[in-house]
């Protein structure tokens, strides 16, 4: 089996590649899992000064692997089980949003769900004409429960109604202007663009970057990460979400549309 994340230092990034592109590089168990321990090896390299994360394939991250929430549903463990999944999902975000290293998300294609909220936790986001961001999770009967205080951090809050509560996608171009992504490239100046803007970060100190972002953080207005996690987990245990799984996997509407 290829590994789920390919990792490349580039002086004066790493480069963290999302690898499970025949699945939309979905977010499963085992993705997540490989993506945070690739994050925590970057950020303990004295050699990597910035992050980016990027993917294989047309797509970015299609967000949560729905086929395998739809597996743990049908077991006896399902609440343990979907509390985990939340709280690993959490933890990745949480890493990501407080690494003392710049974080640059580079974006290809499509980012949904919890494939923004990777984008959303990364400092800075650069995208092609072709990228397009939502979050489509109350049409599957689901709550944005962990991506929400980071896309109020960046929207505000009209904003972030109006991308929740459609859930409809919106292309690169009202992205940077809503705020979601800085710029906008085409596609084979993606990368070489994110390693200029690294070469940028890369001029300033280690620990005053590290610092910046720690005030960064500690003056946004931000929610409760755990509190996020129990919404998240107890949205994924409902009848609706449940009803709308369902639909989205036979490909047909969920039942509260007519």
């Amino acid at each position: 089996m290829s590994e789920l994340v390919l990792v490349r230092l580039e002086k004066p990034a790493t480069i963290l590649t999302l690898n499970r592109p025949d699945k939309r590089n979905a977010l499963n168990r085992a993705l997540v899992t490989a993506l945070a321990e690739a994050f925590r090896q970057a950020i303990a390299d004295p050699h990597t000064r910035v992050i980016i994360l990027t993917a294989t394939g047309p797509a970015f991250c299609a967000g949560m692997d729905l086929h395998e929430l739809a597996e743990t549903l049908d077991r006896p463990d399902e609440a343990e089980l979907v509390h985990a999944d939340a709280r690993r999902l959490a933890e990745l975000y949480d890493l990501i949003y407080t690494c003392p290293k710049p974080t640059i998300a580079t974006v290809p294609g499509p980012a949904v769900a919890g494939g923004a909220g990777l984008v959303a936790v990364c400092d800075l986001a650069i995208a092609t004409p072709r990228a397009s961001f939502g979050y489509p999770e109350v049409r599957r009967g689901l709550v944005a429960a962990m991506v929400l205080p980071h896309l109020l951090r960046l929207v505000g809050e009209r904003i972030a109604r109006e991308l929740l509560l459609a859930g409809e996608l919106i292309d690169a171009q009202r992205a940077c202007q809503v705020g979601l992504v800085n710029a906008i490239v085409a596609e084979d100046q993606l990368l070489p663009t994110a390693l200029e803007w690294a070469r940028r970060c890369a001029q300033g100190g280690p620990q005053a970057l590290a610092k910046t972002k720690e005030l960064l953080r500690r003056f946004s207005p931000f929610a409760s990460l755990w509190q996020a996690v129990q919404e998240s987990a107890a949205a994924r245990l409902q009848v609706e979400c449940r009803a709308g799984l369902r639909a989205f996997l036979e490909k047909r509407p969920p039942p509260w549309v007519e």
